[in-house]
């Protein structure tokens, strides 16, 4: 009788897979709370901006004049990002992802502190003013080196069916961001009172200094991505300019990657900051009771937007995403009619449908867009056209949607607005192949 040759072992295949699933967790949790952190910083200078900062740094005859110079300094940060993620994308690709993801967090941190430090117009004149913006360009390069490779380093690490699920982790860093900021917020103005306006502001943007360093010890501890890792390994570090490959041979995809990311921008700014603005300026809702919409809604999108990537790993990344663009559609016509009305739960309703439309699009983006680009450009490729997107969006909502109010005084013109942008968004949506089995080592 021939003897049967032994089992074979598959323990060492099994820890390894295991090991690999924690590590993969692991640098989905470091990239959520980086990314809530800086989002915290990036809305905490939005809601002062519409809150205080006119009168504090740009002192004007007329209230509306001081709030679009504040809100103009909102802007400039935007405009700062696509050079954030042009610098951090051109490292990222060549020396790393994880290397980045530490130095954006610390810029961040130096700006946010810094803005709780600074004179205001009346103690320092000008200088004021033209220090609060170049604080604020630092934090618009600070997120446009994170986002790309939080994004990249959860959807990297990812199990091969996860991707979508994982790569929300770094999406949810918006809303908590933004529930940290308001509720801060919400904390600091009942305590200081009227001393708000003179000192109390400061108070939230120096806690960001114990947030960073939180931040700094988990991410620390997470891996480089083995994607990366295995490209080195495989054909050396990159030799080429990152930015002049993506121009050059994935054009169509960076086109994509910016219109894409148009309407989750503009819509999350119309959430967490333009109604904060739009609403206490009207005098249609006090401050307080929009603080606590925004965080009610902010609630929200963190279980919408897991929902939306796990389910984005099911039916398809392009399928999950245009439900989320053609709801955006819809609520640009909705939105302002509801928020307008005076009552505060229609204006509860109008935030919450919005989130739900704005998390079906936003949970599977990181996916979606990191799997249009192959390794060796994929930090510049999702971080150049993520960011760009970021400013025809976002960056330029507020500013716009206050000035569309000021000449037609009304708000359903900044809902067209929103409309527009939305359409843009579903047809990027449309044109994008669907990503769902590529492999990302052969994109």
């Amino acid at each position: 009788m021939p003897l049967e040759p032994p089992a074979q072992d598959t323990r060492p295949q099994t820890e390894s897979a295991r090991a690999h699933g924690r590590e993969a967790r692991r640098v989905a949790f470091a990239t959520f709370v980086g990314t809530a952190i800086e989002w915290y910083d990036f809305f905490l200078y939005g809601a002062m901006a519409a809150l205080v900062f006119g009168s504090l740094f740009f002192p004007a005859g007329d209230p509306q004049v001081s709030q679009l110079a504040a809100l103009g300094t909102f802007t400039v940060g935007f405009i700062a990002r696509p050079l954030g993620g042009i610098v951090a994308g051109h490292f990222g690709d060549r020396v790393g992802r994880k290397r980045m993801l530490v130095l954006s967090l610390v810029l961040m941190g130096v700006a946010t502190v810094g803005v709780g430090l600074l004179p205001t117009y009346g103690a320092a004149g000008i200088a004021a003013p033209v220090l609060l913006v170049v604080l604020r360009v630092m934090q618009g390069l600070a997120v446009g080196a994170e986002w790309g490779g939080a994004a990249l380093m959860a959807v990297e690490h990812a199990p091969p069916n996860r991707r979508a699920l994982y790569g929300a982790a770094p999406q949810l860093g918006v809303p908590v961001g933004a529930i940290l900021a308001n509720l801060i917020l919400l904390l600091t103005i009942s305590l200081t009172g009227d001393a708000f306006q003179t000192w109390g502001w400061r108070v939230p943007f120096l806690i960001s200094v114990v947030l960073v360093l939180v931040g700094l010890v988990v991410r620390r501890q997470v891996s480089e991505s083995p994607l990366f890792a295995e490209a080195v390994e495989r054909a050396g570090k990159p030799r080429f300019n990152p930015l002049i490959r993506v121009l050059t041979k994935h054009p169509r995809s960076l086109l994509r990657a910016i219109f894409a990311s148009v309407a989750s921008a503009s819509w999350g700014y119309v959430i967490l900051v333009f109604i904060l603005s739009y609403g206490t300026t009207a005098k249609i809702y006090s401050r307080p009771a929009l603080l606590t919409v925004i965080i009610v809604a902010s609630v929200l999108q963190v279980g919408a937007m897991l929902y939306a990537g796990a389910l984005a790993d099911r039916a398809g990344r392009k399928r999950v995403a245009l439900f989320g663009a053609l709801g955006q559609v819809v609520m640009g016509l909705v939105f302002f009619p509801l928020f307008d009305s005076g009552v505060l739960w229609l204006a509860l309703l109008a935030c919450l449908l919005a989130s739900v439309a704005l998390s079906a699009q936003y949970g599977p983006l990181p996916a979606l867009l990191a799997e249009q680009f192959p390794t060796e450009v994929r930090y510049t490729g999702v971080s150049v056209g993520y960011m760009i997107g970021n400013i025809l969006g976002g960056g330029l909502v507020p500013l716009v949607g206050a000035a569309l109010v000021a000449s037609t005084g009304t708000s359903f013109s900044v809902g067209l607005y929103m409309l527009f942008l939305s359409v843009v968004t579903a047809v990027a949506v449309l044109l994008t192949p669907e990503t769902a089995s590529v492999r990302l080592d052969d994109a």
